[in-house]
């Protein structure tokens, strides 16, 4: 049995989205995120010593980090969402697969950090939206007429990068990126993505 410990509006979504691809038996250990601070839980660092969702549980193994759940799970019980390994293909899929959370989400996250925090900067809000842009940009130049990232089918680089989509989406970004506009519906095409919402929503109403 596969154990996630999925923590609300966060990353830990598209984990769950990836568990209900795989056909495995899983449960979810949900957790809710402070009212004021919106910071995690204390009772997420009895699973993993950073506090952080999402955290798996399989095999006597805790494995965290989006992209090391993904890779796992993929190799362990579902090769078809990952091109051949000695395909060219595959370097691309690796290459989208972290760049979900390297390149893509930095610059998300500060931008979200500064209108969070709300105080004048110097230099980090020019920054993030300067990156912001560079981002939303490449992505969806790289869309062009493709479905999907890779391989004309859906992969775990769609699945990591489908956080990403979503928080576009939250902010009304989508409309001025018709490629971007189109890949969320065509993530949205698949039963998996919509369950991983139903589900989210269920658990914020614990």
């Amino acid at each position: 049995m596969i154990t996630l410990h999925h923590l609300n509006q966060s990353r830990s979504k598209r984990i769950l989205w990836l568990l209900e691809e795989l056909g495995q038996a899983y449960q979810v250990k949900a957790y809710q995120r402070d009212k004021v601070t919106f910071l995690a839980p204390p009772e997420l660092t009895a699973i993993h010593p950073l506090g952080k969702s999402p955290v798996i549980e399989h095999n006597d193994l805790v494995i965290a980090e989006s992209g090391a759940i993904t890779e796992y799970l993929i190799n362990q019980f579902a090769s078809h969402l990952a091109p051949e390994s000695n395909s060219t293909d595959y370097v691309s899929y690796i290459q989208w697969l972290h760049f979900a959370e390297s390149s893509a989400m930095l610059p998300l996250l500060l931008r979200l950090f500064v209108e969070k925090d709300g105080c004048q900067t110097n230099f980090m809000a020019g920054y993030a939206d300067i990156e912001v842009a560079k981002v939303i940009g490449y992505l969806n130049a790289s869309l062009e007429g493709k479905r999907y990232l890779v391989a004309d089918k859906l992969t775990g680089a769609d699945i990591m990068m489908s956080f990403v989509i979503e928080l576009l989406a939250a902010r009304g970004e989508l409309a001025k990126y018709p490629n971007l506009e189109r890949y969320y519906k065509q993530l949205n095409t698949h039963s998996g993505f919509t369950r991983a919402s139903e589900i989210e929503a269920q658990q914020n109403t614990l």
